[in-house]
């Protein structure tokens, strides 16, 4: 072989080996991204498991049949006739704001694996819960819940009679809420369930002082 092509094959392998070695880094480099693309998924999903505890957990539990009952009790006033217009209104009101909530807490109970559906009956308040922390004994009333009888002297009473009523029975069920609700903003921990049960106590105080002007009134 010629002096004069040796001097070319030794730059042309030595160019050779560099493309190698920058391919073997791109590789490595490469698994090293697809490995953290792994585990950042499994970090969030970590973070999120443990975003609620067990006072979340009984406030969804038990507020949303509270809320159900609070829903059902205004639309047998609002089928109603001959009902004060104000009440009317309060009644409407009061379906408006609770029926999202509703919806809401029960997108949080599923997205926490938490059932809602067992336990708690509507009609009656009482309550089937295994141990109820935070200051609820289980199997006490939940405070406020109508029972069986008071729904269907709620269906049978028409006009004024029927008002006076339901703010009697809306009073009493908003005050046993707002316990609830305050037990949450003290014990619980998902700052979003924590801002609703904050924001049902305003409302709720709110709405009884309303209800015992209306008392007074029709």
């Amino acid at each position: 072989m010629s002096q004069n092509r040796r001097p070319h094959l030794v730059r042309r392998a030595a160019l050779s080996m560099t493309a190698l070695a920058v391919g073997a880094t791109i590789a490595v480099g490469g698994c090293g991204s697809s490995s953290n693309d792994v585990s950042t998924p499994a970090s969030s999903s970590s973070t999120s498991t443990e975003s609620h505890n067990a006072a979340d957990t009984m406030f969804v539990q038990m507020m949303i049949p509270h809320h159900e009952q609070a829903v059902a009790m205004s639309n047998v006033l609002l089928a109603k006739s001959g009902i004060d217009s104000r009440v009317v209104v309060l009644a409407q009101e009061i379906t408006a704001a609770q029926a999202p909530e509703i919806a809401t807490m029960k997108q949080w109970a599923s997205s926490w694996g938490v059932s809602t559906g067992s336990g708690m009956s509507m009609a009656d308040g009482s309550m089937s819960h295994g141990s109820m922390d935070h200051g609820l004994a289980a199997g006490s009333s939940m405070s406020g819940m109508m029972s069986a009888d008071d729904m269907k002297r709620l269906q049978s009473a028409q006009g004024a009679d029927a008002a006076k009523l339901f703010l009697n029975q809306m009073i009493e069920h908003h005050a046993g809420a707002i316990p609830m609700a305050q037990n949450e903003i003290r014990n619980g921990k998902d700052a979003a369930a924590k801002g609703l049960a904050e924001a049902i106590v305003a409302t709720q105080q709110r709405e009884i002082e309303t209800m015992k002007q209306l008392l007074t009134q029709v």
